[in-house]
């Protein structure tokens, strides 16, 4: 339990950062670009997941050494992609009813109500991606071992290594080491 709370701070702090970025360039961008709200979330959230991919690889979660590295980031992607339509949805619907000019003409508002809905994607998304790199990023098979050795579970090494190799997490870090091109290991 100190571990996993050890490492929900630690993607807290990559979080904070993260988000600093994330909120300045959107702020910059339609404060003083005039620029969509939608477009620029999708500039300054692009820009913060590739802080956000970096520091949360080397800091937060372990390499999983069942998987491999461009699996990694094709999940990284992945839930990015699907983290990023989550928050461009919360974004678009904190100015729906808002004319389609109100980024120039209720400019106060129209930056109020979209760092109102960026508070509320950054809260939706950070729980989207803790969760799925939790499962699929994280090396759990080691966790799950030293927490049998430091209780008596009911389950012995062996049916805890028959849970973890059926796992789907497991299955497909398998299934991408056996189709990484040659050269890329």
């Amino acid at each position: 339990m100190r571990k996993l709370i050890e490492q929900i701070l630690k993607f807290g702090v990559v979080g904070i950062i993260a988000a600093i970025l994330d909120f300045g360039i959107l702020n910059i961008l339609v404060i003083f670009a005039h620029m969509n709200n939608v477009l620029a979330s999708t500039i300054s959230f692009t820009l913060s997941f590739i802080f956000n991919y970096l520091a949360s690889m080397k800091y937060v979660f372990k390499h999983r050494p069942d998987m491999a590295r461009w699996m990694e980031i094709v999940i990284f992607l992945l839930s990015a992609v699907i983290g990023l339509l989550i928050n461009n949805a919360i974004i678009w619907m904190s100015t729906l009813g808002m004319d389609a000019d109100a980024f120039l003409t209720q400019h106060a508002e129209y930056v109020l109500c979209t760092n109102i809905g960026k508070i509320v994607a950054t809260f939706v998304v950070a729980v989207w991606n803790f969760i799925i790199r939790k499962i699929f990023l994280d090396d759990t098979h080691t966790a799950m071992m030293s927490k049998l050795q430091k209780k008596g579970n009911t389950f012995t090494e062996e049916e805890l290594e028959a849970k973890w190799e059926r796992s789907l997490s497991h299955r497909i870090g398998m299934w991408s080491i056996e189709h990484t091109p040659k050269g890329w290991r």
